[in-house]
């Protein structure tokens, strides 16, 4: 299994136990509250969704991780294309970070 497929499975089981919050404004929502353990934004998230989003998670501490495209992202969630999920689970966080070598940042491009 690739390092996409394993991200896009973890993600999935994360969203059916509620412990994945979906889209920019959640994930902004999630990061002010503290209440994430990493973020995980699409390959293809716009410049705009980027700088709201990795800054505010950069400022908190919190991990980001670059996934697959948003179409991808959003398929393997059964939604349509999604660009910024939210992690509140620690374990979760720890299993995606260790699925994507545990690079996070502009570094990550799975």
């Amino acid at each position: 299994m690739t390092a996409p497929d394993a991200l896009t499975r973890l993600l999935g089981l994360g969203v059916r136990a509620r412990q994945v919050v979906v889209g920019v404004s959640s994930v902004r929502a999630g990061l002010r509250r503290d209440a994430l353990a990493c973020v995980v934004l699409a390959a293809d998230a716009s410049a705009r969704t980027r700088e709201k989003v990795e800054r505010l998670a950069v400022a908190r501490g919190v991990p980001v991780l670059r996934g697959p495209a948003g179409e991808r992202l959003g398929a393997a969630l059964g939604r349509p294309p999604v660009q910024a999920l939210g992690v509140s689970d620690r374990a979760l966080a720890r299993g995606l970070l260790g699925v994507n070598g545990g690079v996070s940042g502009n570094d990550a491009d799975s």
